[in-house]
């Protein structure tokens, strides 16, 4: 792909026959740019770079690709729109033109949330969604550079699971911190000031507004937006993040001495939610608390009085789902009471909704849920609520079997719907006969079975789109592999195909022989996670330490 190609949509290429590996690591070579220029504090060089990107083909064409491919393809705005054939997609490349942009209103619907009210969902026209996925191709290096260090939520690398795993350092010890404030702000992403995000994000300032003013259409009424960014936007949670960004650099700067004077401060955000710990109750209600007030006021939000609170840690508090909290000076995170109970919730309705289904697609809807749940759970003390979930389905189970067949007795249900394992008996199992004759056991998952394995926490300073960072991201990426069967299945295949050998030093690689995994073609350069294109290596061996160097370098 020539300079004139990366430049502007050409009439030439079709979308078939686009090099998807050169648009990457066309992109991923503006991205990293931006972040140098970030970090070295040339604003003027990042923006530029800014726009090069939002004008290249390979930034629209990513973009593109990106609203046609995710989960909300078919899901269509206001215009009932949809890119489906690549004609289409090739002719939404070219409309992605800045002069003579102008959004259409979104569509809007209403989720229901776990207590009871709803939460707003605005969903743009895919053009809307095309012009967000594009410029935050440029906005993103800027927003991972600038972030807070203890910000995990809608990040890039980043989960629930780093949020619980710093919780638990700065709250396990013995001399650690006692008291929690618990904050959640009000109706964060509709809430948010549109005059401050105009000033103070990074991105094109035109385009911005256009996005904030363009208003929603619900039950065929058009609204106004005067405040707020919509949940449903490509772009929004980055603005969001951004938005909350600088909280704890502003607690850091307000309380220099608090580490040294046994202030014990520490803040952990996902997303709106956040805590902040602290030696006392007072000094976090007076003093942490009015200044994190403050700090919102400037951007139009508001703490909710419903959610906040300052809590000891021996009384526990809720944070992303578990439940965390000290006993008898040992602290222990757990699934939450709520989130188990809304979990057995969803079971029971796949349950009641498939009671004349076959037990083999029953089995086929629970596994996801029961799988899903468990896994991430799995970083957290649950066996515990692991068996009394299994104990529980297990009725809904049962239930479900005899009310099928109610002239039938106890043993005949048994029978025919739970079967011995190994050693395991009541396992809830069917044969699926396919179309070519060919069976399959079906086996419900069953929660306990989900191994318990301590989560390690990303780096805080790691930024996946500075390239320092990129052997970095790697090791976690093999690492995080051995943790589901589908990848342990492409190690193997992939040590089996080096004969069990170094792909540099030549020499062979074991359990007892630190170990990692990297594309032969970078993923930043376009390569997939294909077991064909990755290869093992020893972390140890000088040509594997001389190939990292010549990586960065």
């Amino acid at each position: 792909m020539n300079a004139a190609t990366r430049a502007c949509a050409p009439s030439g290429v079709a979308w078939d026959g686009i090099n998807w590996a050169d648009v990457q690591r066309h992109v991923r070579r503006l991205q990293t740019r931006i972040v140098k220029a970030t970090q070295a504090g040339r604003h003027n060089k990042a923006k530029a770079l800014q726009w090069l990107l939002t004008h290249s083909f390979c930034g629209k064409a990513l973009a593109v690709k990106r609203v046609t491919e995710n989960k909300g393809k078919n899901t269509p705005g206001v215009d009932k729109i949809r890119w489906k054939t690549p004609r289409a997609k090739t002719n939404a490349i070219a409309s992605l033109k800045r002069r003579g942009y102008s959004p259409l209103p979104l569509r809007r619907v209403m989720i229901p949330k776990k207590n009871g009210k709803t939460r707003p969902l605005g969903i743009p026209v895919m053009k809307c969604r095309a012009m967000q996925a594009l410029h935050l191709l440029a906005l993103e290096p800027i927003a991972e550079t600038t972030a807070d260090l203890n910000s995990y939520g809608f990040r890039p690398e980043r989960s629930t699971a780093d949020a619980g795993e710093q919780c638990f350092t700065c709250l396990a010890r013995k001399a650690s911190a006692q008291w929690v404030l618990e904050a959640d702000i009000q109706g964060c992403f509709d809430k948010i000031s549109h005059d401050w995000m105009i000033t103070n994000i990074p991105t094109d300032k035109v385009v911005l507004k256009k996005w904030l003013k363009a208003g929603f259409v619900y039950q065929n009424k058009l609204f106004p937006t005067d405040s707020g960014t919509p949940q449903g936007g490509i772009i929004s949670p980055v603005l969001a993040n951004m938005t909350l960004d600088g909280l704890e650099l502003m607690l850091w700067e307000k309380f220099p001495k608090a580490k040294r004077t046994g202030r014990k401060m520490n803040m952990v955000r996902y997303a709106d939610d956040f805590i902040i710990t602290g030696n006392s109750k007072e000094w976090l209600e007076q003093e942490v608390k009015p200044a994190v007030v403050e700090f919102l006021a400037e951007r139009g939000l508001v703490l909710s009085p419903e959610k906040t609170r300052v809590t000891h840690i021996k009384d526990g508090f809720d944070f992303l789902g578990w439940n965390i909290r000290k006993y008898s000076g040992k602290l222990l995170m757990k699934p939450s009471k709520a989130n188990a109970k809304a979990h057995l919730g969803k079971i029971r309705e796949v349950i009641k909704a498939n009671r004349p289904a076959k037990q083999t697609d029953l089995i086929k809807q629970l596994n996801p849920v029961l799988r899903g749940w468990a896994n991430y759970h799995s970083h957290v003390v649950a066996k515990k609520t692991f068996t009394r979930i299994d104990s529980n389905v297990w009725s809904m189970l049962w239930r479900w079997a005899v009310r099928r067949h109610p002239n039938k007795g106890a043993r005949w249900v048994k029978e025919r719907y739970f079967k011995t394992r190994g050693t395991r008996t009541w396992v809830f199992a069917a044969t699926e006969e396919k179309e070519d004759g060919a069976k399959r056991e079906r086996i419900l998952l069953s929660e306990s079975d989900t191994p318990i394995q301590r989560h390690i926490k990303i780096k805080a300073d790691a930024n996946p789109h500075d390239p320092q960072w990129e052997q970095y991201f790697e090791s976690r990426w093999g690492k995080k592999m051995l943790n589901s069967s589908k990848g342990r299945g492409k190690l193997y295949r992939v040590w089996r195909r080096q004969d069990g050998m170094c792909s540099t030093c030549q020499k062979p690689i074991s359990k007892n022989t630190p170990w990692g995994v990297r594309g032969i073609v970078k993923r930043t350069d376009g390569g997939s996670d294909a077991a064909s294109n990755l290869q093992m290596h020893h972390l140890n061996c000088r040509r594997s330490q001389q190939h990292a160097k010549n990586e960065v370098g």
